[in-house]
């Protein structure tokens, strides 16, 4: 009978944990993406197409960007008069300024790297979710 009761409470312990895994997995903030889609506000108007999508906030993109940089450390970071550029291995943060607040689109890197590369240039490079060519005698090829 002891047993039993050791396997009853086993099982009742992997249920709960069960329960908090899925839970942390769907609800989590696993990755710089999870992170934005769950603190600022959905603007489905500011999508750019189906690749870029857009969420708002009422702080400055400098503000966000520490934000969000203090969450999750980009592979790279690219911050002009235009706004703030980051980057990780598979996602593009690109944090704009608005009238009031900031304009924050979601992005893979794979199509973001081709549409801001007359921003950040060269400075966005490396990483499994670039596109940039090079590495030396052929590399890319």
């Amino acid at each position: 009978m002891t047993y039993r009761r050791w396997f009853v409470v086993g099982a009742a312990f992997a249920l709960i944990g069960a329960l908090v895994a899925g839970f942390g997995i769907f609800y989590g903030n696993f990755s710089p993406r999870g992170y934005v889609e769950s603190r600022f506000v959905r603007s489905a108007s500011h999508d750019i197409g189906r690749d870029g999508i857009a969420y708002t906030s009422s702080k400055r993109p400098t503000e966000v960007a520490a934000e969000l940089t203090e969450a999750w450390q980009p592979a790279e970071r690219y911050v002009d008069g235009s706004g703030v550029y980051l980057r990780y291995d598979d996602d593009s943060v690109v944090i704009l300024p608005l009238a009031a607040g900031s304009l924050i689109l979601l992005e893979r890197t794979a199509t973001a790297y081709p549409r801001y590369h007359g921003i950040v240039g060269g400075s966005w490079g490396g990483g499994r979710g670039s596109t940039i060519r090079g590495g030396g005698p052929g590399a890319g090829k």
